[in-house]
């Protein structure tokens, strides 16, 4: 019997939380936000009413929640958004990491979408659910998002499951690695991110790239070493 795939707990492993203490707390916030929202809302209608008001919910709490350069780590977003300050929460797989979580604490079965080139700026995560025969598209970096219908002519629509999620996050984290000039780092985070997805291409384009600067850097090395001798 396979074991069931828990979004929540493998996106902060992912995110670099390893200590049972730690992930226990941070389960925790979001046991907690969850709890807020059923007391302050009290939903009581189907999961695409539910899924509404939570995301109105999240958005009248964080009003300026959406930054593209901001958390993607799940743990700091779920900081983020239970914090006083007027700060933004995430960007968009941040916001729909956290999004995703509190949907499965509903009973709500989320899921993700992968777009290459959204707004022009480039690869974007947001979340979908299935109604009926309908998947409703849910934009979490915008507050008019829920059904939002920008992205159904994208020819590079890929519907992604948790796991799939989560690689997002390794890859994220091997693209700041790689800037910060850390390739062994930046490897070891795109090997994660294509097993958990191995139809992930860009993952796999930015480790081809990666392989490159490695094997420069020891080529380089060698010739130095050649030169002093």
């Amino acid at each position: 019997m396979q074991k069931a795939y828990h979004l929540d707990k493998q996106a902060l492993l992912a995110s670099g939380i390893q200590e049972n203490d730690r992930i226990s707390k941070y389960l925790n916030k979001l046991d907690q936000l969850h709890q807020q929202f059923i007391h302050e809302m009290n939903p009581t209608y189907g999961p695409l009413i539910t899924a509404k008001a939570l995301f109105d919910w999240l958005w009248i709490k964080k009003p300026a929640r959406y930054a593209p350069h901001r958390y993607f780590r799940l743990h700091h977003v779920i900081d983020s958004q239970l914090s006083k300050d007027i700060i933004a929460v995430g960007n968009c797989l941040g916001l729909t990491l956290l999004y995703n979580c509190l949907l499965q604490r509903l009973g709500i079965d989320a899921q993700a979408l992968y777009v290459e080139n959204a707004f022009g700026i480039g690869p974007h995560v947001l979340t979908i659910l299935k109604a009926g025969e309908l998947l409703v598209d849910i934009e979490n970096i915008l507050p008019d998002g829920f059904g939002y219908k920008g992205h159904l002519n994208d020819p590079s629509r890929t519907k992604w499951g948790d796991k799939e999620l989560v690689a997002d996050i390794y890859h994220s984290q091997g693209n700041e690695w790689y800037e910060k000039g850390d390739y062994n780092e930046a490897l070891k985070n795109y090997d994660m991110a294509i097993k958990l997805n191995p139809r992930y291409e860009k993952a796999r384009l930015n480790r081809a790239i990666v392989l490159d600067r490695i094997g420069m850097e020891e080529n380089s090395s060698t010739s130095t070493r050649k030169t002093k001798n």
